[in-house]
């Protein structure tokens, strides 16, 4: 018992190490590239903190939210370590199965925080808040920040619970009744 922990432990420190940097550099390359107003990254490198908080605040959203999403290939790994036989599922359908969940949770966090920007964006047109960050609006990318991280405290625990409603169970067997 105590070597299935240690093993399960170790996969999940390593998953969330790889996680971070994949999670970083995908988000970041997403919404530099995402941003029709302005060049994000040209305004960073220039020093705008408006949007240098807004970009940071939506890595640490992506984060929040693909953790919760991470549970589930935990999930999956213990139960392929611990009851092996005929719940095991194999390593490489746990693989694609992982990666899968992993992606489905990315995808949702880039839906989640772009359509909340978007719709933050139409709800509020008089702040014209694109051409403020780019005025460097300190402000405004504060306010853009907290936007995106009730987001994510909102939706998080809704891709916790899909991609935990998607873990296949093991069977249980069959239950005889007598006649």
């Amino acid at each position: 018992m105590f070597t299935t922990r240690l093993i399960v432990s170790v996969f999940e420190f390593i998953l969330a190490v790889i996680m971070s940097g994949v999670i970083i550099s995908v988000t970041y390359r997403i919404f530099i590239k995402a941003n029709p107003d302005f060049d994000m990254e040209a305004e960073i490198k220039k020093g705008n903190v408006a949007v240098g908080t807004l970009v940071g605040s939506i890595l640490f959203a992506a984060s929040m939210i693909l953790q919760n999403g991470m549970g589930s290939v935990v999930s999956m790994f213990r139960m392929n370590i611990s009851a092996p036989g005929e719940s095991s599922i194999g390593l490489g359908k746990l693989a694609l199965l992982s990666a899968g969940h992993l992606g489905l949770s990315m995808l949702l966090a880039v839906l989640t925080i772009s359509i909340t920007l978007r719709l933050f964006g139409r709800l509020v047109r008089s702040l014209h808040a694109g051409q403020e960050l780019q005025k460097g609006n300190l402000a405004v990318g504060i306010v853009l920040s907290a936007v995106v991280l009730v987001a994510a405290l909102y939706v998080g625990e809704g891709v916790s619970a899909i991609s935990k409603a998607l873990v296949p169970q093991p069977s249980i067997g069959q239950i005889e009744i007598m006649k």
